[in-house]
């Protein structure tokens, strides 16, 4: 029988909206059968998702997406199969913590100025853990400010707009440096996301490579076929491994768990060398 693989999605513990338990039992519910979960910047879900996954007769492996920064722009790295209690990935996920609090309160500090005031504290009844742009945005909604998530980064929280706030966080090497030292695989997380040309892309994948890194994430949602084969090429010509992965947050009619999420043929599979 043909393993389906998820090696990335996301949950309460994050911007997710459901809880890690609720992530991997709808994870069984679509046929999958190897899950990471990879929220951002903490592995505070793990230990819950992995109780529910051994009851789920499902096999977890464990998972983080880390935010950083490379030529201005913000890129996120995935670390897979990962001994999560390391020392540098723990200093590393508070390092993240800090800086991803202190821009969430200049963010309610701006939508204070923009007239939304305890915009703050409204997004934290919204979080499991650090408030995100993503709770911002649902809290906007539940306001009546704006319609949808979409509509709340056009209007407030997106670059140029009144309550955006430029991210710090680490840069790729430091990332992927912990990855590996905590015993992970390092992965470029949905190259083909950050708004950036072919030509800028490759230099990325070529930084990336010379830093150490290991993977990249081939097969994603939304993506044409054309769009995965161009993606096999490259992962093929900077002798990376393939990944793949939902980047699932909540139920909706385009991104599910698990779907359409083939690797490539020529491609080595990341999970073959878990």
């Amino acid at each position: 029988m043909t393993k389906i693989y998820d090696l990335h999605c996301h949950s309460t513990a994050s911007d997710g909206v459901l809880s890690p338990t609720e992530v991997v039992q709808r994870a069984a519910e679509q046929g999958v059968n190897v899950l990471a979960l990879c929220d951002h910047d903490t592995v505070c879900g793990i230990d819950e998702a992995r109780l529910a996954a051994k009851e789920m007769g499902i096999e977890l492996v464990t998972g983080v997406e880390i935010s950083t920064t490379w030529e201005g722009r913000g890129i996120h790295i995935v670390g897979l199969n990962f001994d999560k209690t390391h020392p540098k990935m723990t200093a590393l996920l508070a390092q993240q913590k800090a800086l991803r609090e202190k821009r969430a309160l200049e963010i309610g500090e701006k939508l204070e100025k923009a007239g939304i005031p305890n915009a703050y504290e409204g997004a934290k009844t919204l979080a499991n853990g650090e408030v995100t742009r993503a709770h911002y945005a649902r809290y906007l909604v539940q306001l009546g400010k704006v319609s949808n998530d979409g509509q709340a980064f056009k209007r407030y929280l997106g670059q140029g707009k009144s309550a955006f706030v430029k991210a710090e966080w680490v840069d790729i090497s430091t990332a992927i440096e912990t990855i590996q030292a905590a015993g992970g695989m390092a992965v470029i997380a949905h190259p083909l996301r950050y708004k950036l040309t072919g030509k800028w892309i490759r230099r990325l994948i070529t930084d990336f490579k010379t830093w150490g890194g290991e993977a990249m994430e081939i097969s994603g949602y939304g993506q044409t076929k054309d769009q995965r084969q161009m993606l096999a090429r490259w992962a093929n010509e900077f002798g990376l491994f393939g990944s793949v992965g939902s980047d699932f947050h909540f139920p909706c009619g385009w991104v599910e768990l698990g779907k359409n999420l083939d690797l490539p043929e020529g491609v080595e599979p990341i999970w073959e060398r878990f």
